[in-house]
C-alpha cells in the first residue's frame, strides 16, 4: 500500500514562485516636485517595473509639496521614497532607485544573499 506524502520543498518553492509571477504590485512613489532627483527616481522605477513586472504593477507618483498630509500620514521623512503597498509585507525604499539589485531585494523579488 502506497502512502501519500505531503508536497516536497521543491514543489512548495515552485508553487510560491508561480504565485509571485502572477501577483500584482502596488507602489507609491513620493517625490519633491520636478527636481532632477525626483525625475530620475520616476524614470528608474518605471524602467525597473517594466523590465521585471510588466503588466503586473501600479505606480502612483505623489508630490509631497502638493499633498503634504498624505506624506505625513505615510511618515515620509525623505524623498524620493518608494512604498511597496502590495503584495505584503509593506516595504519602503529611499533614494532614486538606481540600484537594480537593491530594488529587487527591497520589493522581495529576489532573496538577499547570505
Amino acid at each position: 500500500m502506497e502512502r501519500k506524502r505531503g508536497k516536497t520543498r521543491a514543489e512548495e518553492f515552485e508553487k510560491g514562485a508561480a504565485r509571485r509571477d502572477r501577483e500584482k504590485y502596488v507602489f507609491r512613489l513620493y517625490v519633491t516636485g520636478l527636481t532632477p532627483r525626483s525625475t530620475l527616481a520616476i524614470a528608474n522605477i518605471r524602467k525597473l517595473c517594466e523590465e521585471h513586472l510588466a503588466g503586473r504593477y501600479e505606480l502612483e507618483v505623489i508630490d509631497i509639496y502638493q499633498q503634504p498630509k498624505l506624506a505625513k500620514r505615510e511618515q515620509i521623512i525623505a524623498a524620493p521614497t518608494l512604498i511597496k503597498k502590495l503584495p505584503l509585507p509593506l516595504r519602503k525604499l529611499i533614494g532614486d532607485i538606481s540600484d537594480t539589485e537593491k530594488f529587487l531585494i527591497g520589493i522581495d523579488l529576489k532573496p538577499k544573499k547570505s
